[in-house]
């Protein structure tokens, strides 16, 4: 996790930009929660608890200078609610999203589409950059409790 933080430190230095407290909190909270995808009001929540006097519209900028710098990224799955993942440094789209429609859970799953992508730029002379895939329907515990509802 340091060495993480002090690769994104250095980023930020080639920018001529610093790694204020501020960020450095965010970065902390978005670093021990990568396996959750967190919104910018749950990120200013876990982050105010370390450091009260953060405001929200601090969180907001830092999130939106991580995406700009392409270190984190965004994601909306059709909730209204933008959520954020650290950026892959070898694969721009390592993996893709299961959501469940009842609890909203959201699980993650390797990216499938490798092949898929080679063939399309070899058969319609196109160069993929990116994809997102969010796959949406029921969770295995919200399908145990609609089959427990429907008996």
């Amino acid at each position: 996790m340091q060495e993480r933080l002090e690769q994104i430190k250095k980023q930020l230095q080639s920018q001529q930009l610093k790694l204020t407290p501020q960020r450095e909190a965010t970065l902390q909270i978005l670093l021990e929660n990568q396996e959750k995808h967190l919104s910018a009001e749950d990120i200013f929540m876990l982050v105010k608890q370390r450091n009260p006097d953060i405001g929200l519209a601090t969180v907001y900028r830092t999130l939106e200078l991580l995406h700009d710098l392409r270190i984190i990224e965004k994601l909306s799955f059709g909730d209204g609610v933008s959520r954020y993942e650290f950026r892959s440094d070898d694969h721009p789209h390592h993996h893709h999203h299961l959501i469940c429609l009842k609890c909203g859970e959201v699980s993650e799953i390797e990216d499938l589409l490798d092949d898929l992508e080679m063939r399309v730029e070899r058969e319609h002379k196109f160069k993929i950059v990116d994809h997102r895939v969010n796959l949406l329907g029921y969770c295995e515990s919200c399908q145990q409790e609609m089959k427990l509802k429907n008996m």
